[in-house]
């Protein structure tokens, strides 16, 4: 069974529930309805712990109908947006582009009301004080009650007091304000009768306003105010904190203290229609509601909230005005703006409880990627059974010759422009997060293998150019992967992530890697080792484009143009031409890069400078000179890894061939005996040896099944096995004539170069 999730602990933790559920069903008849009450429970926390929140939620939204990427940071509940150079990053209402200036001023209230009425907005008359003692005296100077009492750096409607009227309720609102309040600051404001209002702004622009009333209960002349607020949580909307579009009513000392202001208990039965407040503040979180009015603003009133966000330095900006109707301007009917807000939160635009719905996150993403800014940098994706780690590595090595800062991820490590960021085996979408979460980064270059693709799937959700390079049997009998078909299948999924507007770049002589052009989007671009393949020439005639090695010399064809690109024998990676699997890999890389724009002079150059040195391309087909003979030193490890590499081998002619031969345990048994056969085929004498980690194997299984295919090819092939591979490569190395190729196939590739390298083999031949 397969089944989508959103998160992952609650996807797994309702899979078990499943089971479970399935099998009391079974054992005993029914399930508990306890149990499953308890399940749905533990979903709702898990969902509650995992959610984002409704604001970041819905600029996430948005941002997915623009086609845009994002991840969550593993710090602070941050979101990126976009990737590489293009990243921007949210937290809720908060861009990377909201100044701290403007954060910092927003959460200081006097600050806030300074600069606003030097600017001649209306604001209500304030003094701040830090004493009780100071109280009577400021409510004197601000012209008498009714007032407001708030911390002066609070928030989210915490230590607020409204419509006090007398000294008694003054001071106890005062401990309340000074509790909530971080500098023990108080801000003593003139009460105005009025609506709440909240207008959101948006780069300058106001996007929405909602009227919010307090929490409150409507009495039905039937039931208590316990009673109906119980009923009112019932509403589906309401949940705990800001999970929902509504926040459940919480009872506490303070609305206690409220009800008995009104007169009420919670036992009361108001009369039918009886408003009962039960918060001061229309705060949502507190159990408000709210009510579109955008509407009906009137203009002046969008002005001065649009100047109040610009004076207070925010990109986005709740703007709290207190007045008797949004629809005339403030200071005709004596309304105030009372607080400019940081972060504010969307929900009540988004999902008001009367009116329109507004899609206030729309602008929000437009104001971070406006068109024609771009969102992602290009990824280019490599796959295949063999070559991807050089083919990945010439990519990246291109697309530096445009002066670009290159992301890519290898089998060797992760690598941002010259440095190595991250050192190991990284072909799965973490180490592509890596690269993609990297604000320095232009272009990703992505190999990408069959155990990520089967564990993670893939770091994005769509690529600018896949390669496919070829497929063979390798890794076959494991995670249910059989047959090179299914291989086909996986590997494809590269193929079909590439963008429609992409290429999607094909090796022209492998059936399995040709036919996945029947699945993709994206255009179709081949190349080939024949010059005369019908696949390349039939697509050319069509107008397509592909990449060919014919006469010596690697050209690319649009439609029936060809461009001459660079001879084989000036590329260094395909060993004076003699490696026909790395001018196949040149010309996918060439290919790859000609589709994002790289220029052939370009493209050209880097041929000529890319080597397969142990630099560039560790471990892939490096050819060291040592002493009088040289060792070739690759990642060999399957057939086709064998095939091509003795393609090579079988040219070298100036001395005896003697390989050093394994491979990792985790393949079939079939697989061995084809490696000692191909072994016998090129090599003069081998030395079989094995990887350190048997990869679930008996000691010597491995050397026994190679041993076979070699009997069964050449019963007088001359071989020996030593399976430490340390003692192997010594002894090859001490045993190697003038003139000889030692072929090297290691588990550790710093570790066989260490031992190539180091002078004590010269003395040791001596």
């Amino acid at each position: 069974m397969v089944f989508e999730y959103r998160y992952e602990q609650a996807g797994r933790y309702a899979a078990r529930a499943a089971v479970r559920l399935v099998e009391s069903l079974i054992d005993r008849g029914y399930y508990p309805a306890k149990e499953l009450e308890v399940d749905l429970d533990d979903l709702r926390e898990l969902k509650a712990e995992a959610s984002l929140g409704v604001t970041t939620e819905a600029i996430l939204e948005a941002a997915i109908a623009r086609n845009i990427p994002w991840v969550e940071l593993p710090a602070r509940r941050v979101v990126q947006l976009g990737t590489g150079i293009y990243q921007t990053r949210i937290q809720a209402a908060q861009t990377n582009n909201t100044g701290i200036l403007g954060i910092e001023m927003a959460g200081d209230k006097e600050a806030t009301i300074t600069l606003l009425r030097a600017a001649n907005i209306p604001v209500p008359r304030g003094e701040v004080i830090y004493h009780r003692d100071d109280l009577r005296q400021a409510i004197d100077a601000i012209g008498g009650y009714p007032i407001v009492l708030k911390p002066l750096d609070g928030n989210h409607g915490r230590g607020i007091t409204l419509n006090i009227t007398n000294l008694y309720d003054a001071e106890d609102a005062y401990r309340g304000a000074e509790r909530a309040s971080k500098s023990g600051a108080v801000m003593v404001e003139r009460f105005y009768q009025g609506r709440d209002f909240r207008v959101l702004v948006v780069n300058g622009k106001v996007v929405a306003v909602a009227e919010r009333t307090p929490a409150h209960v409507v009495g039905d002349g039937q039931s208590t105010i316990a009673e109906l607020v119980e009923e009112t949580n019932a509403d589906p909307r309401r949940g705990n904190g800001h999970e929902n579009v509504l926040t459940r009513i919480t009872i506490d000392a303070h609305s206690k203290q409220l009800l008995e202001q009104q007169g009420y208990t919670l036992g009361s039965i108001p009369a039918k229609g009886e408003v009962c407040y039960l918060k001061a503040t229309a705060n949502l979180s507190t159990g408000g509601i709210a009510i579109d009015r955008t509407d009906d603003i009137h203009p002046e009133n969008i002005w001065l909230a649009q100047r109040a966000a610009k004076i207070i330095g925010l990109d986005i900006a709740g703007i709290d005005i207190t007045s008797p109707a949004i629809d005339r301007p403030l200071r005709e009917v004596d309304g105030v703006i009372v607080e400019v807000n940081a972060a504010p939160g969307l929900r009540m635009h988004l999902e008001p409880s009367e009116g329109k719905p507004r899609n206030v996150a729309a602008p929000i993403v437009e104001m971070l990627y406006p068109p024609g800014r771009p969102t992602r940098v290009p990824i280019v994706a490599i796959t295949g059974t063999n070559g991807k780690t050089t083919t990945t590595r010439l990519i990246a090595h291109l697309f530096r010759q445009t002066g670009q800062t290159v992301g890519y991820t290898t089998t060797d490590g992760t690598y941002i422009g010259d440095f190595l960021a991250e050192a190991g085996d990284n072909t799965g979408p973490q180490s592509a997060q890596l690269i993609l979460q990297d604000p320095t980064v232009e272009v990703a270059v992505l190999e990408t293998a069959r155990g990520g693709i089967l564990r993670s799937g893939l770091a994005f959700n769509q690529c600018d150019v896949g390669v496919v390079l070829n497929l063979s049997e390798d890794h076959l009998g494991l995670g249910d992967i059989n047959t090179l078909e299914d291989m086909a299948k996986v590997k494809g999924v590269v193929a079909e992530a590439t963008s429609p507007t992409g290429y999607v770049v094909l090796n022209a002589d492998d059936p399995l890697v040709y036919g996945m052009a029947n699945r993709v989007k994206a255009k179709v671009a081949y190349f080939s080792m024949n010059p005369w393949n019908p696949i390349i020439w039939e697509h050319v005639r069509d107008g397509g484009l592909a990449a060919i090695y014919e006469e010596g010399t690697l050209s690319i064809l649009t439609g029936l143009e060809v461009i001459r690109v660079e001879q084989a024998a000036n590329i260094p990676m395909t060993l004076n031409g003699m490696a026909p699997f790395m001018i196949a890999n040149a010309l996918a890389a060439a290919l790859a890069a000609y589709v994002q724009g790289v220029h052939v002079e370009d493209i050209s150059t880097a041929l000529r400078t890319f080597e397969a040195s142990v630099d560039q391309t560790p471990g892939r087909m490096n050819l060291i000179p040592v002493n009088d003979f040289h060792v070739l030193l690759d990642y060999a490890h399957n057939p086709a890894s064998y095939e091509a590499m003795g393609s090579f081998v079988r040219n070298w002619t100036a001395g005896e061939r003697i390989g050093v031969i394994g491979a990792p345990g985790d393949r079939r048994d079939q697989d061995f005996r084809k490696l000692g056969q191909l072994a016998a085929q090129f090599f003069d004498r081998v030395i079989l040896k094995e990887d350190d980690d048997t990869r679930g194997r008996n000691r010597g299984d491995v050397a026994d099944l190679i041993r076979a295919g070699i009997r069964q090819e050449n019963p007088e092939f001359h071989y020996e096995t030593i399976l430490n591979e340390v003692e192997a490569i010594e002894t090859a190395l001490v045993k190697a004539s003038a003139g000889s190729l030692v072929v090297v196939l290691p588990e550790s590739v710093n570790r066989a170069l260490s031992l190539i390298q180091q002078p004590r083999m010269a003395v040791a031949k001596v």
